[in-house]
């Protein structure tokens, strides 16, 4: 009994355990308390600037919950009259310099500083705003600052650094003047911003948002001498559910292109087959070079955040990247070359126009590259995020959980369980050594999934034999923190791989921006979703799809295949 008073607290008069949570902030939520936060994200460092979750003790001492550790025999209270007039002045000084046009705000329906002002009851901010001038960076092509409306929680900041280490933006100034923006105030477009919208999945209020592509896809829906084909990446098909109310980490991919289809897209095509291309070329490109010796490790190129990061921090390992376009832009090509020549045999003067379906902001930047062009113009002329697509849905009446599923179209109607899995993070290498090691027969799957590849862990490392007496070394690696970690131990020697696949979000394409946001729970049940629909297909290797060995007969043979698939 004194080893458990030894290890116990109270919150509001109720004895709590202590079992190694790191702050008063976990314990109370683990009580059952639902503390308020607007700073706070466990992944991040603390930084107690919002103190919106300060408790009391019994000596009445003020504290920060997320700053202060449990101590055996502490006394506190969450919900004092002192507490509340605290936290409605708080949030009544935030609102006093903060843009308050909720109606039309971007983040209207999913506002963190909203939800609070309306929990606790402010219907009126005794202060006068005062430093409001109405200013937008609409430079990147991925997201929107708005001033405005920061409420100078540091959210963006931390995540900017700790997990991706890009500093694009962070504090300047202090006191009454302290503003959050990229150096000397520079348009984010100048900045070495990666365009990984992370900043924006973080943001509690809008004060950076996802550049919306809406209006552009509703004029090009709505003319009738284009034809308008979707694909869809991986990762979509289990977070467009959160919007709707389904069981985390549920596939919709049948009720999702039955509502593009519904909204007036002429085809819609699964991203997952060409990945089973990528599949099929990274594999041979990647045994080249370990035959030959040269330009290893080979990083993925799928991920255009981190190739933004490689051509701005590590412009050396350039070579090193594979020279593989994404599958998005892959399918782009695809797409357009088909209908070339359908227009040619039909006489057809209707344009054709790509538009993906994302879980990445950074798509948003990637489809304007000139290096991904087909014919001196986009081979993906749009991308839209999940949380644009759910927009749509709601904005045409559509009762999203009716809707029957329908299949993809054909003549791509067919993706491998490999292809799928590429949205999250190990699974572009556990498709690639599907396709180099061995058979696709139950058993050999299973060992391959059970080689280290799978997990959400930011780094992870796995070995395979290879032939008959040699060794491929292997490196997965999501955040882009790590990846730097990553290449300075490559660089000093204390660590060698030859292949390394890098995703920028942490945990995969599965929690890109452009997802509704998750907690790490959601990213699990979002991974076994994936998992899920690989183990649900009756093709589980890409070089086993008809689709892709029928593509690779016809318009992807000869040189076709590397002027389509490669950038370079």
């Amino acid at each position: 009994m004194n080893t458990i008073k030894q290890r116990t607290m109270t919150v509001n008069g109720m004895p709590v355990l202590i079992e190694g949570e790191k702050n008063l902030l976990e314990l109370i939520r683990k009580a059952g308390f639902d503390m308020p936060t607007l700073c706070y994200h466990s992944k991040l460092s603390t930084y107690g600037a919002c103190r919106m979750c300060v408790v009391e003790d019994k000596k009445g001492e003020i504290m920060a919950s997320c700053s202060t550790p449990p101590r055996a025999g502490m006394e506190i209270k969450t919900n004092t009259p002192r507490l509340r007039e605290y936290r409605k002045m708080i949030l009544e000084l935030m609102l006093a310099d903060h843009n308050r046009d909720c109606i039309t705000c971007e983040k209207r329906n999913n506002c963190q500083l909203k939800e609070l002002a309306e929990r606790f009851g402010i219907d009126d901010v005794r202060f006068e705003t005062y430093s409001l001038d109405g200013t937008k960076d609409h430079s990147s092509p991925a997201i929107i600052r708005h001033p405005d409306k920061c409420i100078l929680c540091g959210d963006c900041v931390r995540v900017c650094d700790e997990i991706q280490r890009v500093g694009a933006i962070d504090f300047v100034h202090r006191g009454s003047r302290m503003e959050v923006m990229p150096a000397f105030n520079m348009p984010l477009a100048e900045t070495k911003c990666v365009n990984c919208g992370q900043c924006a999945a973080v943001c509690p209020t809008g004060a950076i948002t996802i550049k919306s592509n809406i209006a552009e896809l509703w004029e090009m829906l709505a003319d009738d001498n284009t034809i308008v084909q979707a694909q869809i990446a991986p990762a979509v098909r289990v977070a467009l559910g959160d919007e709707f109310n389904f069981e985390k980490g549920e596939n919709v991919m049948g009720k999702m292109v039955a509502a593009l289809r519904m909204l007036g897209f002429d085809d819609v095509y699964d991203t997952s087959t060409a990945a089973d291309l990528t599949v099929i070329e990274e594999s041979k490109e990647f045994i080249e070079r370990y035959s030959s010796g040269e330009n290893l490790p080979l990083f993925t190129s799928c991920c255009p955040a981190w190739f933004r990061y490689a051509e701005n921090y590590h412009p050396e390992l350039m070579d090193n990247i594979s020279s593989c376009k994404s599958p998005m832009e892959m399918f782009g090509a695809v797409l357009k070359e088909k209908a070339k020549k359908d227009a040619e045999e039909t006489k057809s003067k209707k344009k054709t126009k790509v538009v993906a379906i994302m879980p990445c902001t950074a798509k948003k930047s990637e489809v304007l590259q000139e290096r991904y062009h087909y014919e001196g113009e986009p081979a993906v002329d749009l991308s839209i995020t999940t949380q644009e697509l759910a927009t749509m849905i709601r904005e045409t009446g559509l009762n999203f959980a009716d809707l029957q599923p329908e299949p993809i179209d054909m003549p791509f109607g067919i993706a491998s369980g490999a292809g799928v899995i590429f949205g999250v993070t190990g699974g572009v290498t556990e498709a690639v050594i599907r396709h180099v090691v061995g058979p696709e027969d139950r058993n050999t799957l299973a060992e391959i999934a059970f080689t280290g590849v799978r997990g959400l862990e930011g780094v992870k490392e796995v070995k395979l034999p290879f032939g008959a007496d040699k060794e491929i070394s292997i490196a997965i690696v999501s955040g882009l923190r790590n990846a730097e970690e990553l290449i300075q131990a490559i660089k000093k020697g204390e660590a060698h791989y030859d292949f390394v696949e890098v995703m920028a979000c942490k945990g995969g394409c599965i929690a890109g921006a452009g997802q509704p946001f998750v907690e790490d729970r959601a990213r699990a049940e979002r991974s076994e979703g994936m998992y899920e629909a690989d183990r649900m297909s009756n093709v589980r290797t890409s070089k086993s799809n008809p689709i892709t060995d029928a593509l690779y007969r016809t318009m992807l043979s000869g040189h076709n295949a590397h002027r389509l698939l490669h950038y370079k």
